[in-house]
């Protein structure tokens, strides 16, 4: 029997604040952190939403062909860290399609971009997700930091650098074994994308309107669970 779960940003407005979940090399760079101008690459859709996905990219995989690309030298080139799952973003969902390119009146501060570059190794990154998705959950781009930093601390990750040298990896086995460190999710919670060379390019987790995790629909679920799966270790 699974453990009964509560959501962490419940958890952050009854006790102040939760345990950071996970350790990993990262340096914070001096100085102001400065971010580019992004611009709207579809149309504005504002509507009611109805549930979440955490996006979390396999940074490995990501950095494969872009270690020396200057713009990716913060999560690609080692000199600021060793980064395995990083968040990509936490998008809103809608009923038929999701919310994107909604107002946006503000932009983080200072503290709150430092406090994120460990969990979103890249400042241009994290720009991009507040003016995306973001903006169509909230005013505030700090409390969308503070959100997403909330749900991405509350994770267990396994060790997905043992996973990778299993025989016949699938699906179904790195979605069971996410399940497996994280009570509150089942395999049906978590989402996969893969290239078309089958490596593993991110996890989709998916949460209702609640913040607390939900069953995929199919868009997000991803390959059958028969699917091979591999996953590169930077090597």
């Amino acid at each position: 029997m699974r453990a009964v779960w509560v959501s962490p940003i419940v958890a952050l407005l009854c006790h102040g604040g939760i345990a950071q979940a996970q350790a990993y090399q990262c340096s914070i760079p001096r100085g102001s952190i400065t971010l580019p101008r992004v611009t709207p690459d579809g149309p504005r859709r504002d509507m009611p939403v109805t549930g979440y996905t955490l996006a979390l990219s396999w940074s490995p995989e990501f950095c494969r062909t872009r270690e020396d690309r200057p713009q990716y030298a913060r999560q690609c080139s080692g000199r600021a860290g060793s980064f395995g799952l990083i968040v990509h973003g936490l998008w809103p969902e809608g009923r038929s399609s999701w919310p994107q390119w909604c107002e946006v009146r503000r932009q983080p501060s200072q503290a709150e971009l430092r406090q994120s570059l460990c969990m979103t190794p890249d400042a241009a990154l994290l720009a991009h997700e507040w003016t995306k998705h973001g903006s169509c959950m909230t005013q505030s781009p700090d409390a969308y930091l503070r959100a997403t930093r909330i749900l991405w601390r509350s994770l267990r990750l396994p060790d997905y650098d043992a996973l990778s040298r299993r025989d016949g990896l699938t699906a179904a086995d790195v979605r069971r074994a996410f399940a497996d460190a994280n009570a509150a999710f089942e395999p049906e919670m978590v989402g996969l994308v893969v290239n078309e060379r089958g490596w593993l390019r991110e996890l989709r987790l998916c949460y209702g309107r609640d913040f607390m995790p939900t069953r995929c629909d199919r868009r997000r679920l991803g390959p059958e669970e028969d699917t091979r799966v591999r996953i590169w270790r930077g090597l």
